[in-house]
């Protein structure tokens, strides 16, 4: 960070001064150097259903304190159509029962492969679990074409970015799993808040979910909006339209 001065505020944004930019590479796969293991086992599962939902919400728990930003204005249908390609993958990393962390890894043409995120979820950050994370990451990385992007061709340069907005130690640990700093550029970055981040839906849910809100309470004194109008089943209903209507409940849950 610069002594530029201090922040300035846009908005809800606020513009951060002499933001430094570094795009780091790694043009053999030989150069990745490994890191020690974690106490526990770390597990790594790639992602076989495209999910906006999952993504933006790891990005969120995983980016927030490091001031990942720069998607809070995509809609789903920009998620969708992010995740919704063979050329990216997106894993999940697991430990202790839940989730780690994740990344994901895109192939670019000409063997170009790019780690877009990669990053622990809170719980797991200063716990010795990065440098294996990072370095499992590009193993994937350059096994593009073999687990990942089938057809796509081998990895030729796995490359990522990084700032000084990001977690203190992300540098050091790039450099010790073998990437080096390609370029670098200084620049004024507006940041919005990442406390509030916006959370894209593909429809306003109080609108297209067909539940009525009731004027009165009902009769069995259930109070009003616990039960959507019209969707308790008939004590003689079919066992077959209950367990339907359950099931189109739970979608609307889920």
């Amino acid at each position: 960070m610069s002594d530029a001065g201090p922040p300035a505020r846009r908005g809800d944004e606020i513009v951060v001064p002499g933001v430094t930019e570094w795009t780091m590479e790694m043009l053999d796969r030989a150069d990745l150097r490994p890191a020690p293991l974690p106490g526990v086992e770390m597990t790594f599962t790639l992602a076989g259903l495209p999910s906006p939902e999952v993504n933006r919400a790891l990005y969120a728990a995983v980016g927030a304190r490091v001031c990942w930003t720069d998607r809070f204005g995509w809609t789903y249908a920009d998620w969708r159509a992010w995740v919704d390609r063979p050329e990216l993958s997106t894993w999940i990393a697991m430990a202790e029962g839940t989730v780690a962390g994740f990344f994901e890894i895109e192939a670019q043409p000409g063997g170009d492969t790019e780690i877009h995120l990669v990053g622990l979820t809170p719980a797991f950050v200063g716990r010795g679990y990065g440098g294996y994370l990072v370095e499992q990451c590009t193993r994937r990385a350059w096994q593009r074409g073999e687990l990942w992007a089938l057809g796509s061709g081998p990895a030729t340069r796995v490359w990522l970015r990084t700032s000084s907005l990001d977690h203190p130690n992300a540098m050091a640990n790039y450099r010790r799993r073998g990437f080096k700093v390609a370029a670098e550029t200084v620049f004024d970055k507006p940041v919005p808040d990442p406390r509030v981040a916006p959370w894209p839906l593909p429809s306003d849910p109080r609108t297209t979910s067909g539940y009525v809100v009731a004027d009165d309470t009902p009769a069995d004194d259930t109070p009003a909006g616990d039960t959507p109008a019209g969707d308790t089943p008939a004590d003689d209903a079919p066992a077959g339209e209950t367990a339907s209507r359950r099931h189109e409940e739970e979608e609307l849950i889920t």
